[in-house]
């Protein structure tokens, strides 16, 4: 990539967006990208496969026109429980109704409704409650006969076909991976897209599961929406490549007062682990129809912004929203404030990365000391793999991250992690060309101004994965 073309972003949070029919076609996924876009999201719950590659082609366009790496998450439909069909098309419940639910796949009405998921009988008891349509209607199971369900509704409500079932608290024995997902997941590997979200994680081998297909072709990022995951939950960490804090679906499964709980514990053991965490679902959700957000929204991501994530997303407020483009620029903006604030420092620094006796690690903690002694205007991370901007990265120092790798696919990969900025640069072969190349890069890329003091930080011998042992002060204008 030619260094004059690429302009580095400032916020160190990142931006996903995602992708859908308002913000589909070339010249919007540029007016996205400039406004401060650093991954696309596909949602494979959408569209076909065609409109996918579409999207994705287009993604690689104007990253090649704009010369800084794009990342690209795909994000697969996971399972989905619903309701069979009902003859009248719906039915209307009152308030203490006794009904059954049953595998029988003829239509329903008033008294009976089909369920045809034989897993959903198998973890479930008496007591246990079940939620149709997002938790519209709350259904109390009064005995499970094994094929059927007699059930109680706790409140009035409709419902409809099709419909979907929560389940919440309950580990159902299913994998997170449907025979769409299987398809979709190599469709988009085929693509060579960066990152593959899971949905309905329930345990760390349904991360096994999609690593055993994946393997290093792509990040896995474990979307936690079940509250019976937080169970699991170093497990699923240490296994997963970075977590979603998908929170729709967490609301739907848990009191509305519990998710900030729940998101708060979530991004705290992400961050003590050093692994990249995303804060997602309705951040500027009235943006959909309106072209400013409300107070509520903006401290709502002002609250992960303070926590140290790094990154939070849009959904429809970029895929399918009137306002796309608005939506990227005032998530851009309150990023920006809130990273300037004094504040968002000292309580970003509350919580650090546990640290391993390895000399990447004890170099990186060194980073943050260097950088409080000296001005310091940029770390480098020359990187062929990625961990050594990740660990750097989740010290989260004062200075921006320049990760410099002759992987274009690492470069895409990084553009999630909080205050990278990765470019794809040649191997080198000496500590010299380290110097020369990372002081020329900073500099171009509008890091510092010659005789600003920056730190490399590297590996030898030169190329090889998990090698970091270098930390070098220099100064711009080096050779």
């Amino acid at each position: 990539m030619k260094l004059d073309a690429i302009s580095h972003r400032h916020p160190h949070t990142k931006i996903i967006a995602t992708l859908g029919p308002a913000s589909s076609d070339l010249d919007m996924i540029r007016k996205l990208f400039e406004a401060g876009v650093d991954v696309f999201r596909l949602n494979f719950s959408h569209g076909t496969h065609d409109d996918h590659r579409m999207r994705y082609d287009k993604i690689r366009q104007v990253e090649a026109e704009k010369g800084r790496p794009v990342g690209v998450l795909i994000d697969l439909q996971g399972p989905k429980l619903r309701v069979g069909k009902i003859e009248s098309g719906k039915i209307l419940v009152t308030e203490g109704q006794a009904f059954r639910l049953d595998m029988n796949a003829e239509p329903g009405g008033q008294e009976r409704v089909p369920l045809l998921h034989p897993e959903i009988y198998a973890a479930v008891s008496a007591g246990d409650d079940l939620l149709i349509d997002d938790g519209k209607v709350r259904l109390k199971i009064l005995h499970n006969g094994g094929n059927y369900l007699d059930v109680k509704a706790l409140n009035a409500g409709a419902i409809s076909d099709r419909k979907g079932v929560n389940v919440p608290g309950a580990i159902l024995p299913l994998s997170a991976m449907t025979v769409k997902d299987r398809a979709d997941l190599e469709f988009g590997l085929s693509l060579g897209i960066d990152f593959v979200a899971l949905s309905f994680v329930q345990r760390p081998e349904d991360i096994h599961e999609i690593k055993s297909i994946v393997g290093n072709r792509a990040w896995i990022v474990a979307k936690l929406e079940k509250p019976s995951a937080i169970d699991f939950l170093d497990d699923i960490v240490a296994a997963t490549d970075a977590v979603m804090v998908a929170r729709g679906d967490l609301g739907v499964e848990l009191p509305p007062e519990e998710v900030p709980v729940l998101q708060k514990r979530i991004v705290r053991a992400c961050r003590e682990a050093g692994k990249p965490v995303i804060v997602a679902t309705q951040m500027l959700e009235s943006m959909v129809t309106s072209p400013v957000p409300t107070r509520a929204e903006v401290s709502d991501v002002a609250t992960a912004v303070y926590d140290g994530v790094d990154a939070v997303m849009l959904s429809a407020e970029s895929a399918s929203g009137a306002y796309p483009e608005e939506a990227v620029h005032m998530m851009d903006r309150i990023l920006k404030s809130i990273e300037r604030d004094p504040l968002q420092r000292i309580m970003m620094d509350a919580v650090h990365s546990r640290r391993d006796t390895t000399a990447r690690d004890a170099i990186s903690a060194a980073i943050r000391t260097v950088a409080e002694t000296l001005p310091v205007a940029v770390t480098v991370a020359y990187t062929s793999s990625g961990a050594t901007a990740l660990r750097v990265a989740h010290e989260r120092p004062r200075t921006p991250i320049l990760s410099m790798t002759p992987s274009r696919e690492v470069a895409r990969r990084l553009a999630l992690v909080w205050g990278v900025h990765a470019i794809q640069a040649d191997d080198v072969e000496s500590t010299e060309e380290i110097v020369h190349y990372s002081t020329l890069a900073a500099q171009k890329l509008g890091f510092g101004v010659p005789g600003q003091a920056l730190l490399i930080i590297a590996g030898t011998p030169f190329g090889v994965t998990g090698s970091t042992n270098l930390l070098r002060i220099a100064w711009m204008g080096e050779d």
